[in-house]
């Protein structure tokens, strides 16, 4: 796999500073049923032992994983049974929807918001298929006002919670006064399919899990440097995005009759430690800035050995990001609803400073949005 980075010189003036988005509220969902590291073990073991898989030289993926607990829409007994994909796309839209509803009632109260107030939702999501979008249902759910600016996201994977807050970000600078919703919501543990005795389904098994969020942003009324409601908020400055060429096949999903296949490399954690570095560089150039100017990381726990290289990565000691390593122990790979956990986790905690906040999801690309506080 040929994950290069272009030789040819890059135009590095810095962008034209845009209007300032503020970050006024954050909520995040998960569904009721809680899966403990150890009970999935004991099913994944009933569930693929003798079925031609060497289910025992895998298991110790489910001890590495860095995870206690997980949450899921369905009870770990819906695991052993046969469901087709009509079926397992019903369940993802309404469990994403009631999960959609909870984070956004919550996010909006945070910041003193009524759903009528809302100008634009950006919904983001890849684990299921809902035409009308998840945001359109979700109007005849809430009191929207009937002229809200819709945005629905479908593709990124787990890099959508980045590049969704950017994509909502530059949405909402657009106009003074402008309130965005941005919604994320993932199902990951819908997809697994019992009858796929891949590696890469065993692994899913050992990480994924379900949850949303929710997250307001304004850009001041014309004549206004302050954002539109009351209350703490980061700003939202530069963003960005870099996707490796000839990499298709790092990450993503399979369409199968029974539902989608999770499709992921065991080389990612090298491709972080040989190439996340240099593409990360080039974008914080375009900014003016440099590794050095960073209070701290918002970073997507895509698993153990990715935060691992993303530590060596930033120069980190082991373990020092602690906030994406406990969402990951508490809550599983999300896929792009994760890294938002990691951000309320750290928002709640009182960060101050310039962060970095990223993600890498199917492309194989990584998303970058810069938070100041």
């Amino acid at each position: 796999m040929n994950l290069y980075l272009a030789d040819e010189p890059q135009d590095q003036r810095a962008p034209e500073p845009a209007p300032a988005v503020a970050l006024a509220s954050i909520a995040t969902a998960v569904p009721p049923y809680t899966l403990r590291q150890e009970d999935v073990v004991t099913t994944a073991r009933s569930l693929f032992g003798g079925r031609r898989i060497d289910i025992e030289r895998l298991l110790p993926a489910f001890a590495n994983a860095g995870i206690s607990t997980r949450r899921s829409c369905v009870p770990i007994e819906w695991y052993l049974e046969a469901s087709d994909w009509a079926g397992r796309n019903q369940l993802y839209i309404d469990n994403a929807l009631a999960l959609l509803e909870d984070a956004s009632l919550t996010c909006l109260a945070g910041a003193g918001v009524k759903p009528e107030e809302v100008d634009a939702i950006v919904a983001v999501s890849t684990t299921g298929v809902a035409t009308p979008s998840l945001d359109a249902r979700l109007m005849d759910r809430l009191p929207f006002r009937r002229d809200v600016l819709r945005l629905p996201i479908f593709g990124l994977g787990c890099a959508g919670g980045v590049l969704g807050l950017s994509r909502a970000a530059a949405l909402a600078a657009s106009r003074p006064g402008m309130r965005v919703l941005c919604l994320v919501v993932e199902l990951c543990a819908l997809t697994f399919r019992s009858e796929d005795r891949s590696k890469s389904n065993v692994i899913a098994t050992a990480l994924f899990g379900d949850g949303a969020a929710a997250v307001l942003l304004e850009s001041p009324k014309a004549g206004d440097s302050s954002p539109v409601s009351s209350g703490p908020a980061l700003r939202l400055a530069g963003s960005g995005e870099y996707t490796w060429p000839a990499s298709l096949d790092v990450m993503g999903w399979t369409v199968e009759n029974d539902g989608l296949g999770v499709l992921f490399s065991r080389d990612i954690p090298a491709l972080i430690r040989e190439r996340f570095g240099a593409a990360l560089d080039e974008f914080l150039l375009a900014q003016g800035l440099s590794r050095a100017d960073f209070d701290g990381y918002v970073c997507h726990p895509g698993g153990a050995k990715v935060l691992t290289a993303l530590e060596e990565t930033f120069g980190l000691a082991d373990g020092g990001l602690a906030e994406a390593r406990g969402v990951l122990r508490d809550f599983g790979n999300m896929s792009a609803v994760t890294v938002l956990f990691v951000l309320e986790r750290m928002r709640d905690a009182g960060m101050q400073g310039r962060y970095l906040m990223t993600a890498l999801g199917p492309g194989f690309t990584a998303g970058f949005q810069i938070l100041e506080a």
